[in-house]
């Protein structure tokens, strides 16, 4: 990855709704139009809760069985030291090898612990509990399901990409998360996204101004999105 942005350039992005990232993506041209975000079925638990912005942190986990039962088994410690070698914020990005999800990894002592090394959030194809006491904290958690067991869930790998919501994430991936989902930043145009996203409000705002105005035509709409103004064909 490039050089982590800046508190301001976080701030910036952390202003916009991911839809709104996603528009200004599409002007750059960097990547077709039908990547970059997770499928719907990834779904905000939280989402009074302000974007979030940060760098994945990855892992894959298994609940099936038990963690002694399973040679693939790794140690917590190596996956905080994993935590920590990615910039801050971080968002823990976890795919989850049971399919359907049956053990949450996820609650308020992992919450915690992992807004303790940094996290601001939690994207996953698995499961999720402890709602309340999780959204108590100000920690985001955007998951395929809510469970109501740990069952025997551990973590078999650490810092490789993870496929999550049909997106494959690579640890210090730069990632944007909502209500209305998750996006991923490319890295390459990261400091100019902001900027991006405030050109494309400016000019779909011309268009939402003149639909609410009392002048409004259907052939003045299409000037207007054209760029010309609204009565520039008239006598």
């Amino acid at each position: 990855m490039t050089e982590p942005l800046s508190d301001a350039q976080l701030a910036d992005l952390r202003a916009w709704p991911s839809p709104a990232i996603a528009n200004a993506i599409e002007t750059f041209d960097v990547r077709s139009r039908a990547t970059g975000f997770m499928t719907p079925d990834i779904v905000c638990r939280f989402p009074d809760m302000d974007p979030i912005v940060g760098y994945a942190a990855t892992c894959k986990i298994r609940a099936s069985i038990p963690p002694g039962d399973d040679p693939q088994t790794k140690a917590a410690p190596d996956w905080w030291a994993h935590i920590e070698s990615i910039p801050e914020p971080r968002i823990i990005v976890i795919q989850d090898l049971d399919q359907p999800p049956i053990g949450s990894f996820w609650g308020e002592v992992n919450g915690n612990i992992h807004k303790a090394l940094g996290a601001i959030g939690l994207v996953t194809d698995g499961g999720v509990r402890d709602l309340d006491e999780v959204e108590e904290i100000g920690f985001q958690f955007l998951s395929k399901e809510i469970l109501v067991s740990h069952a025997y869930v551990h973590i078999v790998e650490i810092g490789q990409p993870v496929t999550v919501g049909g997106v494959t994430v690579h640890p210090g991936d730069l990632l944007h998360a909502d209500k209305h989902g998750v996006c991923e930043i490319p890295h390459d145009i990261a400091p100019q996204v902001a900027a991006a996203a405030q050109a494309v409000e400016d000019r779909e705002r011309v268009i939402i101004n003149f639909a609410k105005s009392d002048d409004f035509t259907s052939q003045g709409l299409l000037n207007v999105m054209q760029g010309r103004a609204p009565y520039a064909d008239e006598e």
